[in-house]
């Protein structure tokens, strides 16, 4: 049976009938909860490692001593830049995965195949999500580079150490797996699902798609248009996530997409600096909309395109992309 953004599909009607949909600012407000949970508990391996990085920095003591705030602000961003806290934040995100697969298991009697975990076919879904993940995000430069918004250069150091190069790449592989599936089962495996118990689909689709953006507010260089791509990404990742009915794929995507972003291509993701890339990427300061200025190229208009078109294909030819029922 076919279905459409109207029609509920298998697990949201496996998911309401476990438990009854909440009203949608209920549902709002206990997803702010597991969010603000399960940030906390990935703050567990992260604050020994910070502490770990402060006290090993010799500047800090000295700073510390001359009271010197502008010094130790400066040490604190540049141990949050790090490969190591940044790896330790990538793989700590497996704590959320685990806060909202028990909220949903234990107190909303949800089956994990309701979350979209299907074990039919998962590895062929997920080869498939990082090949479609490097495509599109692959193509987004290419428009930026045809359009003068970007210009990309082999890095220094992969001339120079190629394989310390691609150990890093495959390190953070590992990291960006954790990464890409942990905000799509906050977002699309729980509270899509969730929301969409009791209201329509596409109101489901687009609340998620919202919430989705409104969590990266705070990194740094937001803009109207970078926000405007995070909808237009939570949209896609949803309406993929339905069409496919499991979670494999569009982790898949999103690992792929923030990895090649950052230690592919050496663009920043979502504002935050990857270090160690393939490529080097300059932006062209006066094309802002054709490379996304600080936010990195999720804040341009090529990546409102290649998503767009994303949108697009999914829902008009639903037939083509989409899943038989599990």
């Amino acid at each position: 049976m076919k279905r459409d953004l109207f029609e509920k599909p298998k697990m949201v009607v496996e998911a309401a009938q476990a438990q009854r949909g909440w009203n949608w600012m209920l549902e709002i407000l206990i997803f702010a909860a597991v969010f603000v949970v399960s940030n906390i508990a990935m703050m567990i391996p992260l604050i020994p490692v910070s502490l770990f990085l402060l006290l090993s920095n010799e500047q800090v003591p000295r700073a510390i001593l001359l009271n010197d705030d502008p010094a130790l602000l400066r040490i604190s961003v540049e141990i949050s830049s790090s490969p190591i806290f940044l790896m330790t934040m990538l793989f700590s995100e497996i704590l959320m995965i685990a806060v909202v697969c028990l909220f949903c298991k234990l107190l909303q009697k949800r089956k994990m195949s309701t979350l979209g975990f299907v074990k039919k076919g998962a590895m062929k879904e997920y080869l498939i999500g990082l090949l479609a993940g490097f495509v599109f995000f692959s193509f987004s430069v290419l428009l930026s580079v045809i359009t003068g918004g970007i210009q990309l250069k082999p890095s220094e150091l992969f001339l120079t150490a190629p394989l310390q190069v691609v150990g890093n790449f495959l390190l953070f592989l590992l990291g960006f797996m954790i990464q890409g599936m942990a905000e799509e089962v906050m977002c699309r495996s729980y509270f899509m699902v969730s929301y969409a118990r009791r209201y329509p689909m596409y109101a489901a689709v687009l609340a998620n798609a919202l919430v989705f953006a409104a969590l990266h507010l705070q990194n740094s260089g937001i803009s109207v248009l970078a926000f405007i791509n995070l909808v237009l990404f939570g949209i896609f990742a949803s309406v993929y996530f339905i069409r496919r009915g499991n979670i494999w794929g569009i982790a898949a995507f999103h690992t792929m997409w923030n990895l090649v972003q950052g230690n592919f291509y050496g663009i920043e993701v979502s504002g935050n600096n990857m270090g160690e890339s393939f490529f080097t990427a300059s932006a062209a300061s006066e094309k802002e909309l054709l490379n996304g200025g600080r936010f990195g190229l999720e804040g341009s208009i090529c990546v409102t395109v290649v998503y767009a078109a994303g949108i697009l294909l999914l829902y008009c030819f639903k037939n083509r992309f989409q899943a038989a029922e599990n």
